[in-house]
């Protein structure tokens, strides 16, 4: 058993400088490969002591079923509404648009060509006949870009009416804010774009929801508090990308580390859960792309030769239906790992992938699988995906979302 590491000072910092209002305590232990706040988790509001001989059933949590689906602008090609009209999200979730230096929404960029476009109206027009909401994400990355717009007094203004007049346009029901890199200075003026952005989008269409895309982190917990303060509907919590091309290999979403560092996804629900982000407007974003990295070796946990690369599956079927040697589960992290022999005799200093170890790790349905079911066992509205494409012709997928719509995860 590894125990989980208290939330640090540097949360505590965080939460201070975004001014919520919230107590940080140590997070409970954890069992690598089970929850730490699984089914037989105390309720929120630990109620008064009783009698030994009048003992209280333990609280369960009641999870939603929602299933929140990212398409990001490059997957919307040839055959992805067929794809989506199988795939059974609640929530689709359109990549996206952003704005330029004064504050207007980008009409020059691919992603706003495309939603506004022909195929946009098409997967809009009949995600709506199928009864699935459609939220038009908006997204700004970068530290230095996000300094300057929300340390601006006029940029977030501009960029909220130019959103709330595409989503009237587009027919959308909601927006997603996907804003990452992140100071946390910035946090307080990103609660209030958040606020302002639903009191506008309301005021024009009053049944449509706003949701965030927020990091796995400290930082991201603060900024899900914030939009939580300022009455967002829905948190993704983005639980990816703990190892990624710079990093040591491993899973992109792991359920426990095998380098014994604390952040995974049990780790991360926790810090959600303690700096005061609702379970209920909680929905777990899980990756449908592994990672690829040229190591020192074939086994599982082999250091990194160099910078990784995003696999995805829908790229690799060939590979996928004939390995070079058949799938490892990694028991530790949850996730199947694949080595490649080199196809070239490696020389000191090729850097070439092909002239050594190659490692894949990579969520399949079955690894998926007791990561969805972290989201029933904390109670969450549901959990996500990026990206739907990302699976396309792949058996295994689709059955797992409608065992996890329908609650039959077991």
């Amino acid at each position: 058993m590894r125990r989980r590491q208290a939330i640090g000072p540097a949360l505590i910092a965080v939460a201070v400088i975004a001014g919520l209002a919230v107590t940080v305590g140590p997070l409970a232990g954890g069992q690598s490969g089970a929850p730490a706040g699984g089914p037989q988790a105390r309720p929120t509001t630990v109620p008064a002591a009783v009698d030994d001989e009048t003992a209280r059933p333990t609280a369960h949590p009641i999870p939603g079923h929602e299933l929140f689906g990212f398409v990001p602008y490059w997957e919307m090609n040839d055959g992805i509404a067929e794809h989506l009209a199988k795939t059974p999200l609640t929530t689709l979730a359109l990549f996206s648009v952003t704005h330029t230096k004064t504050g207007a929404i980008d009409t020059g960029q691919t992603g706003y060509k495309r939603i506004t476009g022909a195929i946009g109206k098409q997967l809009i027009a009949e995600a709506h006949d199928r009864h699935t909401a459609v939220q038009l994400v908006y997204s700004s990355f970068g530290a230095a870009r996000n300094g300057r717009f929300f340390g601006s007094a006029t940029l977030p203004g501009a960029t909220v009416d130019g959103l709330v007049d595409l989503a009237v346009t587009t027919g959308v029901d909601g927006i997603d804010v996907d804003v990452e890199q992140l100071g946390p200075e910035f946090i307080p003026a990103y609660g209030a774009f958040v606020g302002k952005l639903r009191e506008a989008l309301v005021a024009k269409l009053p049944h449509a929801t706003v949701s965030v895309a927020t990091p796995a982190g400290g930082i991201g917990a603060a900024m899900a508090a914030a939009a939580i303060g300022a009455d967002a509907d829905r948190v993704f919590l983005m639980g990816y990308d703990y190892h990624y091309a710079g990093s040591e290999p491993g899973a992109s979403a792991p359920l426990d580390r095998r380098d014994g560092a604390q952040a995974d996804l049990q780790w991360s629900l926790d810090v959600y859960g303690q700096i005061g982000v609702p379970a209920e407007r909680t929905v777990l974003g899980l990756p449908l792309y592994g990672m690829r990295w040229r190591v020192s070796g074939p086994e599982i946990g082999a250091s990194r030769l160099g910078d990784g690369a995003i696999w995805v599956p829908a790229d690799n079927p060939k590979f996928l239906a004939h390995p070079p040697t058949p799938a490892e589960f990694d028991p530790i992290e949850v996730v199947d790992f694949y080595s490649v022999a080199p196809t070239v005799t490696p020389s000191p200093g090729d850097s070439r992938a092909t002239a050594g170890w190659q490692a894949v790790y990579v969520d399949s349905p079955d690894t998926l699988r007791p990561k969805l079911a972290l989201a029933d066992q904390r109670g969450l509205a549901g959990a996500g995906f990026w990206a739907i494409g990302y699976e396309r012709g792949l058996a295994g997928y689709r059955e797992l979302m409608t065992d996890f719509t329908k609650g039959k995860l077991d």
